[in-house]
C-alpha cells in the first residue's frame, strides 16, 4: 500500500514538473495550438459546455451587466446553498447587503428539469503590479456548466431568464429616486453628475388619492396598459414613452398624483427645472442620463419658460424695441443669463428623435394651474397623451380626505357636507387642512364642524368677490357707454362748428348756380 501511495505522489510530482516546464518555456503559439488539441480530445471523453461571463469586458471600468444580473439571480440561492459567503454592499438598494459566493464556491440550478451549475472564480495575475484600481487587475468571473445536450435550450432560453430575472430583482429591491438636475457648471469634474437625488419615500398612493373612483380607476387601467405594451410600441414604430398633462387649481392634487404614479409602477422620479437648464444640447443631455423605468416631471411648465403661443407677439415687440434703442438691446443680453430652451427644442425632448434615444417605459408628466396659456403644440395629443383634470373637491374626494385623516367612514355630517361641497368651490388641499385635528381634544366630529364652518366662510367670501366682479364689471361698462357718449358729443359738437363756419359760403355757392341755372336755362 506504502509504495502505491510513492508511485502516485512521484507521478503527481512529475506532472507538475512537465506543466511547469509547458507553462514556462514552450513558446505561446505553441502552447495554444497543443491546448487547442488537447481541449478537443477532452471533449470527446468530457460531455459538458462551459461558459464564461466576466465581471469587466469591452469598456473601461464599467462593470457587466450582465455579470451584475447573474449575481443578483443566485444570491438565493448562493445564501442557502453556498457554504462560503461573501457580503457585498449595494448602493440605491432597500437590501443594504446582498450574499454572494465566495470564489472557487459552486452551486447548482434546475430550470424547467435542466441542471446546471454556476460557480464562482477569480484570476490572480502572477506578477505584481501598482495600480490605481486593483479590483481590475482581479478577474472575477462565472462559469456557467451544462450537459452538451442542452446547448440550444440553454443559449436561447436559460441565459435570457437569468438576465431578465436578475434585473427584476434589482428593480424589485432598489431603492427608488427623486432626481433633480444640477446646473450644467456643476457638470465637471470628478464625481460629477448632471442629476443628484434622494430617496423617494412619499407615502401617497390611488388608495389615498382625494379623487372619484371611476377617474382614480381608469387613470390605474391607462398605466398597467402602458407598462404591458412594449411589443405594442415596438409593433407601431413609437418610443416606449406616455405623456400626461395634469391641470388644474392650484391645491387640486397634481404632486400627489405623480407621487401616486411612481408609487403604483415603482417608478423613479426626474424632476426636471426647466429654467436651469441653458439650452437644447444641454436639455438632450440630460434626457441621454435618465433611465427607464422612471417619471420625468416639469410641474407648472406655463411659469418655465415662454411656452404660451404668444412668441411671435413677443419677438415682434423685441425687434422694434431693438430698432429703437439698439443700446438697451446690448445692456439686455449682458444681463440676461437665463435659460435659452425653445419650444422646438422642449418638443424635440418629448417626441422627436431624441425621444427613443435612450431606453423606453418612461412617463413624461406636466403640470400647469392654467392649460389655456400653453402652446397647444405642447401639449396636442401624440405628445400629451392623456390629459387629466384635476378639480375642486367632491364629495367621493371628500370621504376618501376623512378616511385618510379621520380614519371615519360615515358620519352624519356627511350629507350636509355633501350638499355643501356641490354649492362652493374648494380645494381638497383646503378640506384636508380642515380635517386635520390641531389638538388632542378635537374628534372626528369637531373636525367635521370646522370643515361645515370653513366652506360657509368660503362660500360668504365666494359671494363677496362674485358681488365685487359684478360690480367693477358694471363701474367698467357704464364708464364705456360714458366715454362713448361723450366722444359722440364731442364729434357732433365738431360737426356743428365746421357747418356754421363754412354756412355763408355755402349759400352763396347755392345762389350762384341757380343763378347760373336760370340763365343757361333760358339760353337754352
Amino acid at each position: 500500500m506504502g509504495e502505491t501511495w510513492a508511485q502516485l505522489g512521484s507521478l503527481i510530482a512529475s506532472v507538475m514538473f512537465l506543466w511547469a516546464m509547458f507553462d514556462q518555456y514552450f513558446p505561446s503559439h505553441l502552447r495554444s495550438s497543443i491546448m487547442r488539441y488537447a481541449n478537443k480530445l477532452v471533449s470527446f471523453v468530457y460531455p459538458y459546455v462551459q461558459i464564461t461571463f466576466h465581471e469587466y469586458t469591452g469598456e473601461y471600468l464599467k462593470r457587466s451587466e450582465a455579470y451584475a444580473a447573474i449575481e443578483t439571480y443566485l444570491s438565493t440561492k448562493s445564501s442557502s446553498e453556498a457554504k462560503n459567503l461573501k457580503a457585498v454592499v449595494v448602493k440605491d438598494s432597500s437590501q443594504s447587503v446582498q450574499l454572494s459566493m465566495d470564489e472557487n464556491e459552486e452551486v447548482a440550478d434546475i430550470f424547467e428539469g435542466v441542471k446546471l451549475w454556476w460557480a464562482s472564480k477569480k484570476n490572480t495575475p502572477n506578477k505584481q503590479s501598482f495600480s490605481f484600481y486593483p479590483e481590475m487587475e482581479e478577474k472575477r468571473y462565472y462559469k456557467l456548466t451544462f450537459h452538451k445536450s442542452h446547448r440550444d435550450f440553454v443559449c436561447k432560453t436559460y441565459i435570457n431568464h437569468v438576465l431578465q430575472e436578475g434585473k427584476a430583482i434589482t428593480v424589485k429591491n432598489r431603492q427608488r429616486k427623486l432626481c433633480t438636475n444640477n446646473p450644467s457648471q456643476n457638470w465637471n469634474g470628478y464625481r460629477s453628475k448632471k442629476w443628484s437625488h434622494v430617496t423617494f419615500e412619499h407615502p401617497t398612493t390611488f388608495d389615498t388619492l382625494a379623487m372619484e373612483s371611476k377617474k382614480k380607476e381608469e387613470i390605474i387601467n391607462d398605466l398597467i396598459k402602458f407598462t404591458q405594451s412594449k411589443d405594442y410600441y415596438a409593433k407601431i414604430g413609437k418610443a416606449w414613452k406616455r405623456g400626461y398633462l395634469l391641470y388644474g387649481p392650484p391645491g387640486t392634487g397634481k404632486s400627489s398624483m405623480i407621487a401616486a404614479m411612481a408609487n403604483f409602477l415603482k417608478y423613479d422620479i426626474y424632476d426636471l427645472e426647466l429654467t436651469t437648464v441653458k439650452d437644447n444640447t444641454e436639455l438632450r443631455k440630460l434626457l441621454i442620463e435618465t433611465t427607464s423605468k422612471s417619471i420625468i416631471v416639469i410641474e407648472d411648465i406655463d411659469c418655465s419658460l415662454d411656452l404660451t403661443g404668444q412668441r411671435k407677439k413677443k419677438k415682434e415687440k423685441e425687434k422694434d424695441e431693438d430698432t429703437k434703442d439698439p443700446v438697451s438691446k446690448i445692456t439686455k443680453e449682458e444681463e440676461e443669463s437665463g435659460s435659452k430652451v425653445t419650444l422646438s427644442g422642449l418638443l424635440n425632448f418629448i417626441d422627436g428623435l431624441w425621444s427613443a434615444s435612450t431606453a423606453g417605459e418612461r412617463l413624461i408628466v406636466f403640470t400647469t394651474n392654467y392649460v389655456e396659456k400653453l402652446d397647444p403644440a405642447l401639449i396636442r395629443r401624440g405628445r400629451m397623451d392623456k390629459h387629466i383634470e384635476l378639480s375642486y373637491c367632491g364629495f367621493e374626494a371628500f370621504k376618501v380626505l376623512a378616511k385618510n385623516y379621520l380614519d371615519v367612514d360615515s358620519h352624519q355630517l356627511f350629507a350636509t357636507i355633501g350638499h355643501m361641497l356641490e354649492e362652493t368651490k374648494m380645494t381638497p388641499a383646503d378640506v384636508a387642512e380642515n380635517l386635520m385635528p390641531k389638538s388632542l381634544d378635537e374628534d372626528a366630529e369637531t373636525c367635521l364642524e370646522n370643515l361645515i364652518e370653513a366652506i360657509k366662510m368660503a362660500k360668504e367670501e365666494a359671494i363677496k368677490k362674485a358681488e365685487e366682479e359684478a360690480r367693477l364689471k358694471a363701474e367698467k361698462e357704464e364708464k364705456e357707454k360714458k366715454d362713448a357718449a361723450e366722444k359722440d358729443v364731442k364729434v357732433d359738437e365738431s360737426l356743428a362748428k365746421e357747418v356754421k363756419e363754412n354756412g355763408v359760403e355755402v349759400v352763396k355757392d347755392d345762389k350762384a348756380l341757380a343763378k347760373e341755372v336760370k340763365e343757361n336755362g333760358v339760353t337754352a
